[in-house]
């Protein structure tokens, strides 16, 4: 039996002393928990992703003194953590720092010839694009891998070095990292021999851990930085039991935990016994220590290189661990809440914001922004501001009161009537007849964002934008007004799901004896952003019900317009759409950064040129359409503190 602890850190990107800390904090209570390893996530070291960090040699260096002084703690707990190794250097016994004395010296670090890495086919890898850096007092090229020390007893015996490097969606890891290669290296560790692992490697079919298996392994350790999205802890499960399926031994899958930018990882660490049943697991959303005792493999011929971890070890009480109730999987959009609520938190604290600010309209993405940000931050922490013009209902005024009152958030009321007929007025003096129509309907919009982002700079809040996946989609936004912000919470949220949310918000608050956040009148109104009389949002956007389905094809399945016919959606809808999106990316390129929760959202996962004449489209063009490389101009107003813009990417806003 071997008794293993995932430790579901939650570390912050460059923050080394606090990562080193949050680290040795973990392994101290999986050693009182008598835990025989201490598993941590990819790259716990440094956080994840480091990015063009890895550029500076400085931070190369100094991760490596942070992964030495976390070797230096281990004592017989072995403590497997995820850092960046530069390959000129092995790391055999110790961590070598600037100072000391390399090839032959009393650290154990040997000199290694920087050759072209192969993947794990055959396929020599391009050296990672990485400068180079000061060691040992010279320069030297740099190669870097993502890897794993496995430490014990004061030192590091080893390190695993990633061999599958994912560049697709969000993860660039080839311009960084070369792959692993070479024999596969097995550790004892109690009477187990123990493979390890790094997040890709364990996705493919006869791969690293195939190998891992055929070597004689009879427990695989997988360290992980695996973003959250729409969905992932089911497809993670289903993988680990095909893996486990594979290779006969059981696995033990670690991944962090806490938001990164765009990013938020969700945890929901797993351990699969041999016969695919889920042993132990981490909570969703939050740090957490899991230690489960594993029945390994039987044991088999061992093929290759062992290293032994543990010797003298004073043998743990071998009663096994009470059982433990596996955390009950949250249900599909009560996950996407949790995950918006994290990213939210960890953004603003890692950034050092201390209150957040929102142009609060009464409408229900402002109502569904303010909602997260109260449970994300404390409703002392959040300020909103209702900025009603000519043409804001009696009606909105009063439901954005009743949602701050209810999420107990302080609410201002500035009134921007005299600030846009000035401006209008000072408009009217270049402008012919003075700005109508979309121009001053986006005026209206950056009234608002000026307004808030003074709030800004006087107070020290972000300011929290609230426009959702399906308005970005399209373009149905205003430059510099509802995209004025720091941090768009729901970016990547269609609008379908944006109710869904504030539906189960609503569900949850009744559940615990709590006033439903969202009021009943900002759910059953038809959105509208009210810059001119009786505005709707279907005035200028299909139906929300019958345009994100389309969204979701185009955006982020990679459907072409000719597929979408294919699929039975109406060939003007897909026509209109399609138009939109592609007309709308010099918008989306401006707009900050937001929590991900699809497997593609706009940012790091679709990189599309902003100068782009291609256009797909569902059949002949009808009147009116326009030809590739031309965008036509369309009315767009979403339902935020701000306002309207036309969508075509030509249209001036």
């Amino acid at each position: 039996m071997v008794r293993v602890a995932l430790a579901q850190l939650d570390p912050v990107v460059g923050d080394l002393d606090g990562n080193v800390e949050r680290i040795l904090a973990a392994l101290r209570r999986a050693e009182a928990a008598g835990a025989d390893i201490c598993v941590f996530p990819e790259l716990a070291v440094t956080g994840y992703p480091p990015e063009d960090l890895l550029l500076k040699s400085g931070f190369v260096s100094d991760n490596l003194a942070a992964v030495r002084a976390v070797a230096e703690s281990t004592g017989d707990c072995v403590a497997v953590v995820g850092f960046v190794e530069p390959l000129e250097l092995r790391l055999v016994g110790a961590v070598a720092s600037p100072d000391d004395g390399g090839a032959g010296s009393p650290t154990g670090v040997e000199s290694l010839t920087s050759q072209p890495a192969a993947h794990h086919d055959g396929r020599v890898a391009p050296p990672a694009l990485v400068a180079g850096g000061l060691w040992r007092g010279r320069e030297v090229p740099t190669q870097l891998a993502n890897a794993a020390a496995v430490c014990g007893g004061g030192r590091i015996a080893g390190v695993y070095r990633k061999r599958l490097l994912p560049n697709y969606s969000v993860f660039d890891e080839q311009r960084w990292f070369v792959p692993g290669s070479g024999p596969p290296v097995l550790f004892r560790i109690g009477e187990a021999h123990v493979g390890m692992s790094i997040c890709e490697d364990i996705w493919a079919d006869a791969g690293p851990v195939a190998e891992l298996s055929r070597a004689g392994a009879q427990l695989v350790l997988n360290l992980n930085a695996s973003p959250y999205s729409r969905g992932r802890r089911a497809e993670r499960l289903a993988m680990l039991r095909s893996r486990v399926a594979e290779v006969g031994c059981p696995i033990a899958y670690v991944n962090q935990v806490g938001g990164q930018d765009e990013l938020v990882f969700d945890g929901a660490s797993l351990v699969v016994g041999a016969d695919g049943a889920v042993l132990a697991g981490g909570s969703q959303f939050r740090t957490d220590l899991v230690v489960v005792d594993v029945e390994p493999a039987p044991a088999r011929e061992v093929a290759g290189d062992v290293v032994a971890l543990g010797a003298g070890r004073v043998p743990r009480d071998q009663r096994p661990l009470p059982p433990t109730a596996l955390p009950e999987p949250l249900d599909p959009v009560a996950e996407v809440y949790e995950a918006l609520v994290l990213g939210t938190r960890d953004y603003l604290a890692k950034n050092g914001f201390s209150g957040a600010v929102i142009g609060l309209s009464g409408g229900i993405d402002s109502s569904l922004v303010a909602t997260i940000a109260a449970d994300a931050l404390g409703p002392e922490q959040v300020h909103g501001i209702a900025m009603p013009s000519r043409y804001s209902s009696a009606g909105s005024l009063a439901d954005a009161r009743q949602l701050a009152d209810r999420l107990g958030i302080a609410l201002e009321t500035l009134p921007i009537e005299s600030v846009h007929a000035a401006t209008a007025a000072l408009l009217g003096t270049v402008i012919e007849g003075g700005p109508q129509g979309l121009t001053d309907e986006n005026l209206q919009s950056r009234i608002r964002g000026v307004l808030l982002m003074g709030m800004s700079n006087a107070e020290g809040w972000i300011v929290l934008t609230t426009g959702n996946k399906s308005e970005m989609a399209t373009g149905y936004s205003t430059l510099y007004g509802d995209s004025a912000g720091g941090f768009a919470v729901i970016k990547d949220v269609p609008k379908t799901l944006v109710y869904e949310l504030c539906h189960y918000r609503n569900r949850r608050a009744a559940a615990e004896g709590f006033p439903e956040p969202v009021p009943g009148a900002v759910l059953e109104k038809p959105p509208s952003a009210e810059l001119r009389p009786d505005q709707r949002d279907d005035q200028s956007l299909p139906s929300y019900d019958l345009l994100d389905p389309v969204l979701e094809a185009y955006v982020e399945r990679d459907r072409t317009a000719a597929d979408l016919v294919a699929d039975g959606f109406d060939p003007v809808v897909v026509d209109r759409v399609v138009r939109l999106v592609d007309g709308a990316e010099y918008k989306r390129r401006q707009m900050p950064p937001g929590v991900r929760i699809t497997t593609k959202a706009f940012g790091k996962d679709r990189r599309m040129p902003i100068t782009n004449g291609y256009r797909s489209r569902a059949g002949t063009p009808t009147a009116g359409t326009p030809t590739a490389g031309t965008a036509a101009p369309d009315t767009a107003a979403p339902d935020t503190a701000a306002g309207p813009e036309a969508v075509a990417a030509r249209s001036g806003g």
